[in-house]
């Protein structure tokens, strides 16, 4: 990695360089297919979100073609047909992708009503709407995906498409062979079953482990350690599926290449098809 790749984004872009962090036209077929719903157009095109989008079609705001749509569900041609959202024409925004190593104390959502410091601070420039890929808490450091691409999002955190989360863990005190046992086979908390799809010793650390998740649970490894009665002191996410954070500094961002989109996206397919032929 060049030095140039973790620079601070200061623009919507490559740090410094004037360029913008977009994927090629692969990509934004990939989000955009011929045939795409009303609300999904005006989200990829940074009007709202889904939700609020049909808010938008209910209120009578949106036209197709200059001719007011109101029924939801309705499917238009983003390659043919003009959309208007309160008389101005909308536009696809490009996809962004990009790898955050979040510090400690930064939260992982768009607004936070407290002042707290949110990974948004660091893309102060960015006009596109982005948002976090997964869930990384606010005591959590490491990798976090940052995008506007709601498809590689999608492929990333559902529960069926397995993509694994790779942590570094330090705890308060080593853990057991029994307690490693239970981590793998699944613990109980708050209603729901919480695995490790594998645990390993960090070498000369005594209580520090390599932690590999396929799930994406609220505090998944914190609540984990707390019911085997021990607590975490650091916790680093340092992969997700083969993207690695690497040597990225702290609070520092960088683009990722197209290959990495790709890899990111064929690595979530691969274990769907994996499940279908077990």
């Amino acid at each position: 990695m060049s030095s140039s790749d973790s620079r601070e984004l200061t623009s919507c872009g490559n740090a410094g360089s004037g360029k913008r962090a977009t994927a090629d036209s692969g990509s934004l077929k990939r989000s955009l297919s011929k045939s795409v719903r009303l609300q999904k157009y005006l989200a990829a095109c940074g009007v709202a979100s889904r939700r609020a989008s049909e808010q938008y079609i209910a209120d009578g705001r949106v036209s197709v073609n200059g001719r007011p749509v109101t029924q939801q569900g309705f499917c238009l041609d983003p390659e043919s047909d003009t959309v208007e959202v309160d008389g101005r024409r909308v536009f696809p925004e490009p996809k962004l992708y990009y790898m955050f190593n979040k510090p400690v104390g930064v939260l992982c959502t768009c607004q936070d009503t407290h002042g707290r410091k949110t990974f948004l601070d660091y893309f102060p420039n960015c006009r596109e709407r982005l948002y976090p890929v997964g869930r990384l808490d606010q005591d959590s450091e490491g990798l976090l995906i940052v995008t506007n691409d709601g498809a590689l999002a999608l492929h990333l955190t559902h529960p069926r498409h397995e993509v694994t989360k790779t942590y570094l863990v330090r705890l308060n005190a080593p853990l057991s062979e029994t307690a490693c046992s239970r981590m793998l086979a699944g613990i109980e908390s708050e209603g729901e079953i919480l695995r490790a799809e594998s645990i390993s010793p960090l070498p000369k650390e005594q209580t520090g482990y390599r932690v590999v998740l396929k799930e994406g649970r609220k505090r998944q490894i914190r609540r984990m350690v707390q019911s085997l009665g021990l607590s975490v002191l650091t916790l680093q996410r340092v992969a997700v599926g083969s993207l690695t954070l690497g040597i990225l500094p702290t609070g520092k961002a960088r683009t990722l290449s197209q290959s990495e989109i790709d890899i990111l996206f064929k690595e979530s397919k691969h274990c769907i098809n994996s499940q279908q032929e077990s």
